[in-house]
């Protein structure tokens, strides 16, 4: 009896032995993933912070795309334009070797714009121009060398009236000045499709020429943008580059047709595309 007492105590005692190493064993199987996992995240941050930066990120620490930088707002609205007026008016006026010029006209032009932007300091849009220049000459004589032998020629009666427009798809990125949000610069670009018509006449309407135009070109316009109120800006800009194609038709006394095609690459200032505009950020 005491035998078998002595055997079921040393069982108890050995189930309760192993019941309790069980647990530690499990824990620590458990902690080894976890250790592992630590281990290698710690090894992947430190394979990342020694990886040598792409192209793209090396471009972003420039600031040009910095948030910070931020100066117009992803799905903001843009409306803008420019118009100018000019005009003149000559009474017996000389100009060189051309006198007693007698001449009225003017030019007016107007080009708005819309345009949404996509991303941060980056939109996109339209922007349509219409122009018209109206020249009446009612006398202008040229006058070379002497009053016996010099040649002498006469216009009188010249009437010319031209009108233009233009559609144009714009791409524009914004560049700000410093961090105060109020001026910034922006590159331009646009590619534009446009026509023209305009009549000559001297003496009488049927005495005359008929034209017509088609242009096509792509041009960047840099420019600089100071906001005046949190929705209104100043905007002036200047072409600097561009390609373009002309192509012109002519029909002369309603009978002779004559033809004209160009094309030109320009990569200078143009001081008389320099324009002044409004633009609203809505």
């Amino acid at each position: 009896m005491r035998k078998l007492t002595h055997t079921l105590l040393l069982a108890l005692l050995g189930l309760l032995c192993t019941a309790q190493t069980l647990p530690a064993q499990e824990l620590r199987r458990d902690s080894l993933p976890a250790q592992r996992g630590t281990a290698s995240a710690a090894e992947a941050g430190d394979r990342t912070e020694q990886r040598p930066l792409t192209i793209n990120e090396k471009r972003k620490q420039r600031g040009l795309t910095d948030t910070h930088n931020l100066f117009v707002p992803r799905g903001q609205w843009i409306f803008g334009g420019t118009a100018s007026y000019s005009a003149h008016s000559n009474d017996s006026y000389h100009f060189l070797v051309i006198e007693g010029i007698e001449s009225e006209g003017y030019t007016f032009r107007v080009s708005p714009m819309v345009a949404y932007a996509l991303r941060d300091n980056m939109a996109l849009g339209a922007r349509f121009a219409y122009g018209r220049t109206l020249l009446k000459l009612d006398k202008a004589n040229l006058s070379l060398g002497d009053e016996d032998s010099g040649i002498n020629l006469q216009a009188k009666d010249f009437y010319s009236l031209k009108h233009s427009y233009t559609v144009s798809a714009i791409w524009r990125q914004y560049i700000p000045l410093g961090r105060n949000k109020r001026f910034a610069l922006f590159n331009e670009m646009q590619l534009s499709v446009g026509g023209s018509q305009a009549r000559f006449a001297n003496d009488s309407p049927v005495k005359g020429t008929y034209e017509t135009g088609t242009t096509l070109s792509l041009g960047i316009t840099p420019g600089i943008v100071a906001f005046a109120t949190n929705n209104m800006a100043v905007e002036v800009n200047v072409g600097v580059m561009g390609i373009s194609y002309a192509h012109t038709k002519q029909v002369h006394n309603q009978v002779t047709v004559g033809k004209r095609s160009s094309s030109m690459m320009n990569f200078k200032v143009n001081i008389f595309s320099i324009g002044l505009g409004m633009a609203f950020y809505l």
